[in-house]
């Protein structure tokens, strides 16, 4: 898959997303449920602003020293029995992975959640390896997998956009019989994937946070299937962003809280795990750990107005609180990476010429910023990367700057402001088309702006613009015969 999802233009995703009554009206319904489980999480931490605080110093600090941070945890996991490889292209981290996999003649892998995997396209390259068995084993990627490789909807809700039904129909493919009870399903699919589990030759994480100071890797999940993942194929593979540090397991604490209650709202998810090489004497844990530690653009943010995006720790809170986001679902994003942290954080990793659309899918509402535990600005962002745009690639058109200097010279001088207010009624007649009256729109008497030219058809394609009032009829007009009414009665007292 990779970090671009669609070849589509980014207005012909958005047409395709808005026929999708179901995701939208699902995406609704778990942003409205997920901000009473996530507020209702926070006030129960307390002080939660002090806490964003904190996870601000801790994650800038991180950036700020991350090639010592880096340099200390690959030193402590090579000093724990592992190695470690740190690969500057996405390509870099597939081969190195593949040739793992050919030289330990690996047949079975179970993988566990992992946004980075599917940035970089991992599974479609092990696939290619002649007997090689890959198995997603978190329940919504699992889905995901047998339903052709859909794409994911949420960073931590993939399959958000389907129904019961529709899984009922994929698990039905791989010899399922119940009903389309959630319960039932999710017992078939524990069966289905146990038998993967105690197969595998070879298991693939992400990674939460990897602790610089002694080597572990902290993963926190709900299923339990990452805690097998780790714990029985001989040979592990975890995969991680570069900027996915903390200097010591008292960060990760704090971080880990943060986390869990603005990604689910819970205290704390079902495993909170800690692993690393398999100590001697032990049962269970990888004999051979290979840590992959992946730029693939990262650096692109150092040192730039964008380095604050490197904060981010992958909660979705940002997503759960975006009206775009609600509106057009993960995939009008064509990114891995939706919603308001995608929009940042995707034509960072992958340019302007992909993903250039996307810092204008925001209403620069705020929303994402408030809400970001470690407090991202994400909607400054967002303009930033617009500034970049206009005025240093200079994709803004020369059609489009004189239609808005002809606009703030009209509404800048009076005489010419006054003349527009007069004739506006009259002018937009060509544009105007009837709707019924209704309870959301009650003033439609004069019809509405359905099909404005320029700059303006984008606002009037997706939103009522009521058309301008007759001059006599105008606010200005009324507000003048108002007072006018009112001294008479003043003087008549």
């Amino acid at each position: 898959m990779g970090l671009e999802t669609s070849k589509d233009p980014f207005l012909t995703r958005v047409k395709q997303s808005e026929k999708d009554t179901f995701m939208q009206k699902s995406v609704a319904k778990a942003q409205d449920a997920q901000w009473d489980k996530r507020e209702a999480a926070r006030k129960e931490l307390g002080h939660w602003q002090d806490w964003r605080n904190l996870g601000e110093q801790i994650r800038q600090h991180v950036i700020k020293y991350l090639p010592d941070y880096l340099e200390e945890f690959a030193d402590n996991v090579e000093k724990r029995g592992g190695h470690v490889y740190f690969a500057k292209k996405d390509t870099d981290a597939v081969n190195y992975i593949t040739n793992l996999a050919k030289e330990k003649h690996v047949q079975r892998v179970v993988k566990s959640k992992s946004m980075v995997t599917t940035e970089i396209d991992l599974d479609k390259a092990l696939l290619k390896i002649p007997g090689m068995n890959l198995m997603e084993t978190d329940l919504a990627e699992f889905i995901l997998q047998e339903d052709d490789w859909d794409e994911p909807t949420h960073i931590v809700f993939p399959t958000l956009h389907k129904n019961r039904d529709q899984i009922r129909e994929v698990f039905q493919k791989l010899g399922y019989e119940g009903d389309n009870d959630p319960t039932h399903m999710a017992r078939f699919a524990r069966e289905y994937l146990r038998r993967d589990f105690l197969q595998a030759d070879m298991g693939i994480t992400g990674c939460n946070f990897a602790i610089a100071d002694s080597g572990l890797i902290n993963l926190v999940t709900n299923e339990g299937n990452a805690d097998l993942t780790m714990a029985i194929p001989k040979t592990q593979v975890v995969v991680m962003g570069m900027e996915r540090l903390v200097p010591s397991l008292k960060e990760a604490e704090v971080l880990d809280n943060m986390l869990s209650r603005s990604a689910v709202g819970q205290k704390l998810t079902s495993y909170c795990s800690f692993s690393g090489e398999q100590v001697a004497g032990e049962s269970d844990g990888p004999e051979d750990l290979h840590v992959v530690i992946l730029d693939n653009g990262r650096s692109n943010a150092l040192g730039t107005p964008f380095e604050s995006v490197l904060q981010c720790i992958r909660c979705g809170a940002c997503l759960n609180v975006c009206p775009i986001y609600r509106h057009i679902g993960g995939h009008g994003y064509g990114s891995i990476y939706p919603g308001p942290i995608g929009a940042v954080l995707s034509p960072v990793l992958d340019g302007y010429e992909k993903f250039g659309d996307l810092p204008f899918a925001s209403s620069l509402c705020g929303a994402c910023t408030e809400t970001c535990p470690v407090k991202i600005p994400l909607h400054r962002l967002l303009i930033k990367h617009r500034e970049v745009m206009m005025d240093k690639l200079k994709t803004d058109k020369a059609f489009n700057k004189a239609i808005m200097k002809g606009i703030g010279m009209g509404t800048g001088d009076p005489a010419l402001f006054q003349m527009a207010m007069e004739f506006d009624h009259s002018a937009t007649l060509p544009f105007v088309s009837k709707k019924p009256t209704s309870v959301e729109n009650l003033y439609n008497h004069e019809g509405h702006i359905t099909h404005a030219p320029s700059m303006a058809k984008g606002w009037t394609d997706v939103r009522d613009a009521p058309r301008p009032p007759k001059h006599t009829e105008n606010f200005r007009r009324w507000y003048k015969d108002h007072e006018a009414q009112k001294g008479e009665t003043t003087d008549g007292e």
